[in-house]
């Protein structure tokens, strides 16, 4: 499948001339687009043509949209909306410390604090913790006062190792809990912190991959969140003949579903261990939706199925799950009701033993694709910056001057280069390229020097140490070590990159079996920013020229991003520079990558960075004028650091301004499609990070939670706004 994109690449000279000269009225980078009426990437296959997997949308929202706040979902009262209820993120602050970030290898200990206090499970943030790397003078890395390698994730489940659930009555899983190593106070077991901030899921439709490492891929197999790369994924199929058997899904633009797959199953969100998809199918098919939950009675989606009365507020839906997954799913991935070929809960389940169900084994299925549909739904595109009128040169024109001279600033600051299009981020990848079909100048006029290519997957990243390569919509800033947090240089469970740009370069070096996403065999080297190989006899120290030996691209040539970048090396070349350990070409610059998140309602989206490190949007600010926190081969020195001008205390409010210009007013009022059922949220435990005062309801061997009340807000919102993030936290 052929998916391009095109990328703007900047002349260096003119980005250095552009920060001198910061003061000129025009902006360098490109101006982001409204996102109204922009349409969601199209799934094929899933709502359309002869035999469709889902056969009536509507009941797919609500499914999906009941399934995302049901507490039942959990092994311990832990929804998939716990983490995603203000704003689509998480602004919960106590028991939301993990002591380093994702596949680190570094020791699980908890940082010392500043002025000393101790940091660990159960400790409520304050305004002092923030940022969590600082210096002595914010715009200068250079002398860190304070450098701590925990993160801000979210809590969720305790410790345990599941037995089975009950297929009605308490929403808790049966399983064997104990304490854990890590996430304890004294002799009580807390529950355990994710090690990524939570980024909103808030049109998070758009993205081409889902989580900050992408590992949500692409394309929906139907049962992991791995795509193509899962050999044992797929689903089981009721045949014309009466008999079943298990086969391939291959569903794109779906990173939503596949992101799906990870939390409900992943012992540090939501479940305890060793449940399955299939166990979670068996608790809730015979059960009510939210059933300990209030609904509204005017919810956008749920409010026909509620039991709940205009005025009168009551708990859960009167359509139980099974019916919901019956009347939206095409009944061959149902309809069997043999036991014959799914598979049984292993022996310990000593309640629920009976071989599965065919529509309990599709729950993988049923589940993510519900939520997917509901997710797709939550699209923010009616802020100011939307709604604005825009002159000839696509600026909004009725912003107030201050938001309009931000957006200005950021635009010379580089910022538009990552945050660019409708959803502000080179993530949203089929997006921008279909804004840039439509309309070729939508990311900088053809003849301009400040333009950039959405055309594509991969690019090659002008860095420090050189050209490497990258995948679009993933940078690398700088915000912590990469020992912390590999990102995108991390793997899959099967051995592969998680990214795009590794595989590509095994491919032109002659490795097909190292491609595992079958995007990569579609790039283009003429859609990437720099010349990989050039047409050129004299040899040269940052591309294959034919001193070298190169050949011309497979793929077509149509609408090339430069068209002089038609070459790549040959299969020889690639290998041999492999080999060259001093190169400054055909390098890998996937280390310390992460996924660039949108920018609308970022007002309200904190703490930020994939770390979580930061409170305030002033701290992010300091953050880019400062050259990051610290150095790393992958950064890209002349695209977006250092930035010394934009803390200028107006050019710092005119950004601010602009920034908030981004926050859509449904969002923060939770208006539909924002409103949503009744919630309760652990919040920490009862006590401190010394002492925990009470004994959890699921174990001895577990803290008592204190519960944050998220009330169930109907179709027109509430009167109460969301705030930021930094309005929760605790003055010192």
């Amino acid at each position: 499948m052929l998916i391009r994109l095109k990328k703007f690449t900047a002349n260096l000279v003119t980005i250095l001339l552009a920060l001198f000269f910061s003061s000129l009225v025009l902006a360098t980078g490109p101006v982001p687009l409204s996102l109204k009426d922009v349409p969601i990437p199209e799934v094929p296959g899933l709502l359309d043509g002869p035999d469709p997997i889902i056969i009536n949308k509507e009941k797919a929202i609500a499914l999906g949209k009941a399934l995302f706040w049901d507490m039942n979902v959990g092994s311990d009262g832990v929804a998939c909306a716990t983490c995603h209820f203000h704003a689509g993120a998480d602004r919960r602050t106590k028991n939301q410390l993990s002591p380093i970030g994702r596949n680190s290898a570094l020791p699980e200990e908890f940082s010392l604090g500043k002025k000393n206090s101790l940091h660990g499970p159960n400790v409520t943030l304050t305004k002092d913790n923030f940022p969590l790397i600082d210096t002595d003078i914010p715009i200068s890395h250079r002398n860190i006062t304070y450098n701590s390698n925990d993160v801000i994730g979210s809590a969720g489940t305790f410790s345990g190792v599941f037995r089975d659930a009950a297929i009605r009555g308490g929403m808790a899983d049966r399983c064997d809990h104990g304490v854990d190593a890590v996430f304890h106070v004294g002799v009580k077991g807390t529950r355990k912190v994710t090690p990524r901030n939570t980024p909103t899921v808030i049109n998070a439709v758009f993205n081409f991959r889902n989580f900050w490492d992408g590992r949500a891929n692409n394309i929906f197999n139907g049962s992991s969140p791995w795509g193509d790369r899962d050999p044992d994924a797929g689903v089981w199929v009721k045949q014309s003949v009466g008999t079943v058997r298990k086969e391939r899904l291959r569903l794109i633009n779906s990173a939503l579903a596949s992101q799906a797959m990870g939390p409900p199953s992943d012992t540090v969100e939501m479940s305890c261990e060793n449940r399955t998809l299939s166990e979670l199918g068996r608790k809730l098919l015979f059960r009510l939706p939210l059933e300990h939950q209030h609904v509204h009675w005017n919810d956008s989606v749920l409010g026909n199925y509620a039991y709940s009365t205009e005025g009168q507020l009551r708990k859960g839906l009167h359509t139980p799950y099974y019916m919901f997954i019956t009347q939206a799913f095409n009944p061959k991935y149902w309809s069997y009701f043999a036991r014959d070929r799914f598979g049984a809960p292993p022996p310990s389940s000593a309640t629920h033993s009976l071989p599965y169900l065919q529509i309990e084994a599709n729950f993988s299925m049923f589940f993510a694709l519900a939520l997917q549909l509901y997710q797709s739904t939550l699209i923010s595109d009616d802020s100011p910056f939307d709604r604005s009128a825009r002159n000839e040169h696509g600026e909004p024109i009725d912003l107030s001057e201050s938001a309009q001279r931000g957006l200005q600033a950021m635009q010379n600051a580089h910022c538009t280069f990552c945050h660019l299009g409708p959803n502000l981020t080179t993530s949203a990848v089929v997006t921008n390229a279909f804004m840039h079909e439509i309309d070729h100048e939508a990311f900088g006029h053809e003849d301009s020097n400040e333009r950039i290519s959405v055309n594509g997957i991969v690019t090659l990243l002008s860095t420090g140490a050189g050209l490497m390569f990258g995948d679009i919509g993933f940078s690398a800033t700088g915000v912590t070590p990469v020992e912390n947090d590999p990102g995108l240089s991390g793997s899959d469970p099967f051995g592969n990159p998680l990214s795009f740009a590794e595989q590509y370069m095994q491919l032109l070096a002659g490795n097909k079996e190292g491609v595992v996403d079958p995007f990569v065999k579609d790039i283009r080297a003429c859609d990437m920013d720099h010349l990989l190989a050039s047409d050129e006899n004299d040899p040269n120290t940052f591309r294959f020229t034919h001193a070298d030996g190169i050949q011309l691209q497979e793929q077509d040539t149509n609408d090339c991003f430069n068209p002089d970048g038609i070459f790549v090396p040959t299969v020889e070349a690639a290998q041999a520079d492999l080999k060259n350990p001093n190169r400054k070409r055909f390098l890998s610059g996937v280390n310390g990558l992460f996924k660039v998140p949108t920018l609308r309602n970022v007002e309200l989206t904190g703490p930020y960075m994939h770390n979580g490190g930061m409170a305030t949007l002033e701290q992010v600010i300091e953050f880019y004028a400062r050259d990051g926190n610290f150095d790393m081969e992958t950064k890209e020195p002349f695209k977006m650091f250092s930035q010394p001008t934009i803390t200028l205390t107006q050019t710092v409010e005119d950004i601010l301004n602009f920034l908030k210009s981004l926050t859509d007013e449904r969002v923060r009022y939770q208006k539909a499609p924002f409103d949503h059922p009744e919630l309760f949220v652990s919040h920490g435990h009862i006590g401190d990070d010394h002492i925990i005062q009470e004994t959890s309801v699921f174990s001895e061997a577990l803290a008592a939670d204190e519960v944050l009340w998220i009330p169930a807000v109907g179709a027109e919102g509430s009167v109460k706004p969301l705030q930021p993030f930094e309005f929760y936290l605790e003055n010192n």
